[in-house]
């Protein structure tokens, strides 16, 4: 059986992906929670991982993704990980990273603004320059230009490079029964003139899984605007290949923005643009799950309802729509399995495809993890 835990942090990513052979995948790592408000119900993201990692005996992961370089995304990675560029990050206590997966411009953009992101970068580019520990996806001419002003050949450098459309080598379903599919970034949204933009420049993957062969697919979105999943339909149409769109589970794009959906809020539900419709209304298997890594979704007329950011209500509104007509779940990392205690949501993976595992008050971490929970 493989698995896929999304964990409750906000409006925030990780999932880890445990695969039957043993074999474990980090997709982002956000470390949100307040450690001095007893009232914070986010989970401690790095004491569950370190629980997790004790209880297997080891003190890595074979691969860790970072899609992108929002804070959502990496907050807290610099002081949770190994990092082989500099001593100060590194000690017996730190987790390594077998693998890094980045997008291109986690290596090209020009100094971020977040310390922490810069931190990133470095150990990003650290590891192209050495030739190992890291996947790059896509090359753009950016990518060339930036590998020639480091004394680089971008020839000398392609083994560790995989663009849209391909497979990550890292894995493949005759061994690891596992694949991932690249869906984004495109290298052509890239060239010298086109200014670097996160959320469409950020890794997109299409994730199949078997077992006695039974195939699971889930999209793994970073914070796609609807323009960027109507590049990604559009470019894969054009492909023939359809299937590669095809999901039993979807983590939701930017915490339930209608941003993913269509450029319009909407009163009560959001309306996607053609393309999106399609990706999510006819691409989906029945019984599939769509998983908000998100705060609760907000009460119409409430205060938090008038919030500009995710999650958004008519965006939730429009996938709980879909999920009810594919006979599947829409889920809330944040809700799961209640607003007032939430818990890391386990997807089981098997012969019968996706399964939320339920939810036990067992795990001693969790326990501890927090105080006694507030109501709302």
């Amino acid at each position: 059986m493989h698995k896929m835990t999304f964990f409750p942090l906000g409006n925030a990513d990780c999932c880890r992906i445990d695969l039957e052979c043993g074999r474990t995948i980090l997709v982002d790592f956000a470390a949100t929670r307040d450690p001095d408000d007893d009232d914070d119900l986010r989970c401690d993201l790095p004491e569950l991982l370190r629980a997790d990692l004790k209880e297997r005996k080891r003190d890595y992961y074979d691969v860790v993704a970072f899609t992108h370089l929002d804070k959502d995304h990496f907050c807290g990675s610099t002081e949770f990980f190994h990092l082989r560029h500099a001593q100060k990050y590194q000690g017996d206590d730190r987790i390594k990273m077998n693998v890094m997966w980045v997008p291109a411009a986690l290596i090209t953009e020009k100094a971020p603004d977040e310390d922490e992101a810069r931190i990133l970068q470095r150990e990003a580019r650290h590891r192209f320059k050495e030739g190992k520990g890291i996947r790059v996806f896509s090359r753009p001419e950016r990518l060339r230009k930036w590998c020639e002003e480091n004394g680089l050949k971008l020839e000398d450098r392609l083994a560790l490079i995989t663009d849209a459309g391909k497979i990550a080598p890292e894995f493949s379903l005759a061994v690891e029964k596992v694949e991932f599919f690249v869906h984004s970034p495109f290298a052509v949204r890239q060239d010298e003139n086109t200014l670097e933009d996160r959320n469409g420049d950020s890794l997109v993957f299409q994730v199949t899984f078997e077992i006695e062969g039974v195939h699971t697919r889930a999209l793994l979105f970073a914070d796609s605007t609807h323009e960027v999943l109507a590049d990604i339909v559009d470019i894969t149409k054009a492909k023939k290949n359809d299937k590669r769109l095809e999901w039993d589970i979807v983590k939701l794009p930017h915490h339930c923005s209608y941003k993913s959906i269509g450029p319009e809020k909407g009163k009560d539900k959001t309306e996607a643009v053609d393309q999106v419709a399609w990706l999510f209304e006819e691409q989906g298997a029945s019984g599939a799950i769509c998983v908000s890594t998100s705060k609760p979704i907000p009460a119409a007329g409430s205060d938090e309802d008038e919030d500009p950011q995710p999650p958004h209500r008519q965006a939730a509104n429009y996938h709980k729509g879909v999920t009810g007509d594919l006979n599947g779940q829409f889920l809330v990392t944040m809700e799961h399995p209640n607003t007032t205690a939430p818990e890391p949501l386990v997807i089981e993976i098997g012969k019968d495809k996706a399964t939320p595992k339920k939810t036990t008050r067992t795990a001693a971490i969790i326990a501890t993890s927090r105080s006694a929970p507030r109501a709302g």
